[in-house]
């Protein structure tokens, strides 16, 4: 993928979450049955790091369950981070505005914790990010961030499972954008909550996802599906870091 059709579909989704940062949020009021299913693993002193927190539901979730290791929360959206850090000043977490796409994200990411992270997850935001260049620079960031042996665990939206969710894909002349300019994988949906908007979405399998864990310094553990009435709309993995 050339370097300008990049920027222009991650100028679409930063357009979209600043637009609809509200309305997307009020959608996302519960954690997905996948997202429980990993916090089960956790054993309550881990330090975590967030990649695309949200509205900060996990840390509500976090909370409940009386974690008591560091949580630190990153995301671009202003409106959304305005939604996470509502009433959470007196717990052990921060949050920080950065964007995953920009060179030196992961400096304000140290200067917040300065020690390495046990886990880092990225739950729905790698199937946002285009190119596998960018996706493997910001992969192995992540696993710079964490100990060795430390996990990355992620979701990505496995949109092609529903028909519902098929009805939503709009050709990318609708985004201004050439089919022949967009890599194998890449769809726009569209958006009706609030008015209309448009977001890049990128499909990942699991072949793919395995070929970047070994580009960028993991293992995969684990691989399942959940979500949805289906239970096939997000596909999760867990990544171990390696030496």
């Amino acid at each position: 993928m050339k370097a300008q059709t990049a920027v222009r579909l991650l100028n679409l989704n930063k357009q979209f979450y600043q637009t609809f940062g509200r309305e997307f949020s009020s959608t996302r009021q519960r954690l997905q049955p996948g997202v429980l299913r990993m916090l089960d693993g956790l054993g309550g002193d881990e330090a975590l790091l967030d990649l695309g927190c949200g509205n900060g539901e996990l840390t509500r979730e976090l909370m409940r369950r009386g974690h008591r290791g560091r949580y630190t929360g990153l995301d671009f959206s202003l409106p959304l981070l305005e939604v996470a850090r509502q009433g959470w000043e007196d717990l052990p977490a921060t949050f920080i505005r950065a964007d995953l796409t920009t060179p030196s994200w992961e400096k304000r990411v140290t200067a917040a914790l300065n020690q390495p992270y046990d886990w880092v997850v990225a739950f729905a935001v790698l199937h946002h990010i285009p190119g596998s260049a960018m996706r493997q620079k910001i992969l192995s960031k992540a696993r710079n961030l964490l100990k060795d042996g430390g996990l990355f665990i992620h979701s990505n939206w496995q949109f092609l499972n529903s028909e519902k969710l098929l009805a939503r894909v709009q050709p990318w002349s609708q985004a201004g954008l050439d089919e022949a300019e967009i890599d194998p994988g890449d769809y726009l949906l569209d958006w009706r909550s609030g008015g209309r908007g448009l977001r890049y979405v990128h499909h990942f399998d699991e072949a793919e996802l395995s070929a970047l864990a070994a580009a960028t310094g993991f293992r995969v553990r684990e691989s399942f599906l959940s979500d949805g009435d289906n239970d096939r709309l997000g596909l999760y993995q867990v990544w171990e870091a390696i030496g």
